[in-house]
């Protein structure tokens, strides 16, 4: 069956998100550097999130919160209204952080649209991923956007049918093996695996190497003429 769908993730897809998270943990821990080790503080922040996923979800502000959540907890409660007011000013900057398209994004994008129907699929925040892809000046080439709190195979079911012709003729891309490719195929599309040089660690999934309907390119520009070969 021909492809006529297209799904994109945004977050280390389209655009660079992971980078700006490393750098804030960095700060986190320099911050509360008196209570641990750096290696220390990440691995309780990491924990934090593991545990606050369901209750906040993807973004900033569960992100925020769960360091929070770690400044309290590492200093047995004795952390300063001051160091508080540092951890939000860091969730701030965050969301005002300049949006910086990835290679070959938007050439990607022109290229296939007009062809398929392109969607865009992206989990966090909402106000965040508005913002984002409004500053990113790839809005105008979606067919749809979908923002979502989590990705599994119901999702793009659900979404492939909405805004398309059903799972099984389309394709999903993403840097995430266990939110972008792993759970669509399970949703019966094909999963494009772009790898991103920053993973979150909860993101991390083994590849589907022997899945028929796996692929892996190094780069959105190898995209359009892997589709081609697709359809």
């Amino acid at each position: 069956m021909a492809i006529s769908t297209i799904g994109f993730d945004a977050d280390d897809t389209l655009w660079q998100n992971e980078t700006f998270f490393r750098l804030t943990e960095q700060r986190f821990a320099e911050l509360l550097s008196e209570h641990g080790e750096h290696q220390v503080i990440s691995a309780r922040l990491l924990e934090a999130e593991r545990r606050n996923l369901a209750f906040y979800g993807y973004g900033v502000k569960g992100f925020t919160l769960s360091m929070i959540e770690t400044a309290v907890e590492v200093t047995n409660g004795q952390v300063s209204a001051s160091v508080i007011g540092e951890i939000l000013s860091f969730g701030r900057q965050m969301l005002q952080n300049p949006v910086e398209a990835l290679p070959h994004a938007e050439e990607t994008l022109a290229a296939l649209s007009g062809r398929y129907n392109i969607v865009l699929i992206t989990k966090g925040d909402l106000f965040d991923q508005e913002r984002k892809l409004a500053q990113s000046g790839l809005g105008a080439y979606f067919n749809a956007v979908e923002i979502v709190s989590d990705k599994s195979a119901d999702t793009y079911a659900r979404i492939f049918s909405r805004h398309g012709d059903g799972p099984e003729r389309a394709v999903m891309v993403g840097n995430s093996l266990k939110s972008d490719v792993v759970p669509a195929i399970r949703a019966g599309s094909w999963g494009v695996y772009v790898p991103h040089e920053l993973t979150w660690v909860l993101e991390h999934e083994d590849a589907p190497e022997g899945d028929p309907r796996f692929r892996r390119i190094e780069s959105l520009a190898e995209l359009p003429a892997l589709i081609a070969q697709m359809t």
